[in-house]
């Protein structure tokens, strides 16, 4: 495992809630996410396991073929304490720029606040000249499906967006990053050895996108599973066959630092959403 802790540190830039650093290692430039305190009341865990979560989440929608932050797991010494964290790789440069969604949305319909409401979220990107309408609406439900395959519960308008060359004017959607709130990295290892199958289920089912509709959180399998959305279900076509279940269990195997229960809890998870969407897939190629 890499160990950052003498990697040449750099003002931190980059926003969000996760403890980081910007650190430069073998001449490139990382956010390095550090093991999240816990914020939760009643939490036994001295830190949020969202290394792990970025890491895994990150490779998962990598595997099935998706352009990805480059993130690299790794350790940092602080205080004479190793911590686990997930590097993640600067993919911008003096030429391209990372210009996220919810830069995006503040330039459209100045009558309304764009926040995470569906409807809002689909009017941006019809009304908005900048973008490809029908590839972005393609990219984000491709996202929208691998999210729920993960859990992700935090893909809000800050964690997805769009690259800008500079010199060619050229607008493409960025890369998939920032997945440190999938894989339900608040349950600590105490917990995943005690949880039995009907507990199982229920955290397979009970997820929720950061999306709304109607002002409520949507409920990824639920939202899925109705089929009422045709640019969700053209996603589920597109993507299905690239989900490699041997592939990404085989992934998950091989992370270091990872006990046997939580690898074991991942995989569990994962296939029981997997089924569900070889299920609908069925039902509606």
């Amino acid at each position: 495992m890499i160990d950052f802790t003498n990697a040449i540190e750099e003002f931190n830039n980059y926003k969000g809630s996760e403890k980081k650093k910007t650190l430069i290692y073998n001449n490139k430039k990382y956010l390095v996410k550090f093991p999240d305190p816990i914020r939760e009341k009643n939490k036994n865990i001295s830190y949020i396991n969202n290394a792990f979560s970025e890491y895994i989440g990150s490779n998962i929608f990598k595997i099935c073929g998706f352009e990805v932050q480059n993130t690299i797991l790794g350790k940092y010494n602080y205080n004479g304490k190793e911590k686990i964290v997930c590097a993640c790789e600067d993919f911008t440069n003096d030429e391209n720029i990372l210009y996220e969604f919810e830069n995006l949305a503040l330039s459209t319909n100045p009558d309304k606040k764009i926040e995470t409401e569906l409807n809002d979220i689909m009017e941006v990107i019809v009304e908005s000249k900048m973008i490809h309408t029908e590839k972005t609406k393609q990219k984000f439900w491709d996202m929208f499906v691998i999210d729920s395959l993960i859990g992700n519960t935090d893909r809000h308008n800050g964690n997805w967006g769009f690259l800008l060359n500079k010199n060619t004017g050229k607008v493409k959607f960025s890369p998939i990053y920032d997945c440190g709130s999938a894989l339900n990295p608040m349950i600590e290892d105490e917990e995943i050895e005690k949880i039995n199958e009907t507990e199982l289920k229920n955290l397979t089912i009970n997820c929720y996108s950061c999306l709304k509709e109607n002002g409520k959180k949507i409920n990824y399998m639920t939202y899925i599973k109705q089929i009422n959305n045709e640019e969700c279900n053209k996603a589920i076509k597109r993507l299905f066959l690239n989900i490699n279940i041997d592939e990404i269990n085989k992934f998950i195997d091989n992370v270091e630092s990872i006990s046997i229960a939580r690898k074991v809890f991942y995989k569990r998870i994962i296939e029981k959403r997997y089924e569900i969407l070889k299920e609908i897939y069925e039902n509606i190629k």
